[in-house]
C-alpha cells in the first residue's frame, strides 16, 4: 500500500474524521481528549496521530504555516479516506469587539491566498460546510462560550509593509479575523467534494502587533490555551454528529 509522501500516512492509517491544525505541538494537546491514541507519522511539518471519540475513529494532522502545506495535507488526508475536516486554529482579530481567547466559527473567507488562487480563480467562493458550521456553532452556544459566526481572511504574510492599511480596510468591511490557512482549505475542499470547516481561536487583538500576540499565543498563556481546547472540543463534537 503506497505512502502519501508528505504526511507518510497510507489508506490503511487514514480516518473519515479529521482534525487539522497549524502548529504540530497542537497536536499532542488535542489529542489528549481522544481515548486509545496512536502516533502515526512525523515528517517535516506534518505530525499525525489517531484516536477514538465517543466510538468514532479519527486523525489529528498538523499543516505547518501557510496555503501550500494546508492543502498538501488536505490532498494527501483525501486519499487516505478523509472526508469531512475542521481547522482548530488560531486567527488575528480585525474588530475591536473580538476578545483574547474568543472563537470564531468561520461561514466564509476571504481568499487573499495563493495556494487557493492555483485551484481556482478569486471569483470561486471559499465557502465552509454548513453541517460542520451548524455543528461547531451549536456545541459552543450549548456551553454557553461566546463565539462569532463570519467571514476571515485568509492571506500569504503579516510582515507586509502594507499590513496596516490591509487590516484597517478589512476591518472596514467587517470581516472578523485574519488567518494563513482557512480559505485554502475551504476552497480545495469544496472541489474535491469534501466537508471541511474551520474554528479559529483570537489571539490578537485588533490593533496589536501580530508577532507580539503570537508570542502570547506560543508562551501557553491561560485564557488563550483555553480557547484552544473549546475550540478542539466543538471541532470533535461537530465531527462526531450527524453525517454531512
Amino acid at each position: 500500500m503506497s505512502i502519501q509522501p508528505h504526511i507518510q500516512l497510507t489508506a490503511a492509517q487514514g480516518s473519515e474524521r479529521v482534525i487539522l491544525c497549524g502548529d504540530p505541538a497542537r497536536v499532542a494537546r488535542i489529542a489528549g481528549l481522544l481515548t486509545d491514541v496512536k502516533p502515526l507519522a512525523s515528517n517535516r511539518e506534518f505530525t499525525s496521530v489517531s484516536g477514538e471519540f465517543q466510538g468514532y475513529q479519527l486523525t489529528i494532522c498538523s499543516t505547518g504555516i501557510g496555503a501550500p502545506s494546508a492543502i498538501i495535507a488536505l490532498e494527501e488526508l483525501i486519499k487516505c479516506g478523509g472526508k469531512r475536516f475542521i481547522r482548530v486554529g488560531s486567527a488575528g482579530a480585525l474588530q475591536s469587539h473580538i476578545a483574547l481567547g474568543e472563537l470564531i466559527v468561520v461561514e466564509a473567507a476571504v481568499r487573499d491566498d495563493g495556494g487557493s488562487a492555483s485551484y481556482a480563480p478569486t471569483a470561486y467562493p471559499a465557502l465552509a460546510n454548513r453541517v460542520l458550521v451548524n455543528g461547531l456553532s451549536d456545541y459552543l452556544r450549548q456551553h454557553q462560550h461566546l463565539h462569532h459566526l463570519g467571514i476571515v481572511r485568509s492571506h500569504d504574510s503579516f510582515y507586509t509593509d502594507q499590513e496596516l492599511d490591509i487590516c484597517r480596510r478589512w476591518h472596514q468591511l467587517g470581516v472578523l479575523a485574519a488567518d494563513m490557512e482557512t480559505a485554502a482549505l475551504l476552497t480545495v475542499g469544496r472541489i474535491r467534494g469534501v466537508a471541511v470547516a474551520s474554528v479559529l481561536n483570537n489571539v490578537v487583538l485588533y490593533g496589536d502587533a501580530t508577532a507580539e500576540g503570537v508570542n502570547q499565543y506560543a508562551a501557553a498563556e491561560p485564557l488563550l490555551m483555553h480557547g484552544e481546547m473549546l475550540a478542539a472540543r466543538a471541532a470533535l463534537a461537530a465531527l462526531c454528529s450527524s453525517p454531512v
